[in-house]
């Protein structure tokens, strides 16, 4: 069972753009050791886009399948003002068919996505179908109750 995504970030300046994703996110973190910091990310959702060639990164000979990082937000505007109180700059908002985006300079000088999605998402599918698991095993309970009650 998959109980989990681990997402790589390859940056120039590693510390500064931990430092970053700590101070500007407000994204918890455990320490792995040495300040290695592993972030928790809010719930996600992952969609495969069509690509003109390979994207990634080699590893022991493999190709690794790249990525690129949106974070989704319900107010890219709103979001926009949360980042500025903390001295972050945003590019220019684009509407895009799929949804309002910009994007946000770390200190490394790479830019991570930021959206406001305007088409239906996946990111609360994990939490429906626990909790209608939970109904279902909530409605056999009640059931094997009332039939061991007569």
């Amino acid at each position: 069972m998959i109980t989990g995504a681990h997402v790589l970030f390859y940056s120039t300046d590693a510390d500064a753009d931990r430092a970053f994703l700590r101070d500007a996110f407000e994204f918890p973190s455990v320490d792995a050791g040495g300040g290695w910091l592993i972030f928790a990310l809010p719930p996600a959702e992952a969609a495969v886009h069509p690509a003109g060639a390979r994207f990634g990164m080699d590893e022991q000979g493999k190709s690794m399948l790249g990525s690129i990082l949106y974070l989704m937000c319900d107010d890219v505007e709103a979001e926009i003002a949360r980042l500025a109180k903390r001295h972050v700059h945003c590019a220019p908002v684009s509407q895009e068919r799929w949804g309002r985006r910009t994007s946000v300079t770390l200190p490394s000088g790479q830019e991570m996505g930021l959206y406001q999605p305007q088409h239906p998402t996946a990111v609360n599918l994990a939490k429906i179908r626990k909790s209608k698991a939970a109904r279902r095993t909530k409605v056999k309970a009640t059931r094997r109750s009332k039939r061991t009650k007569r």
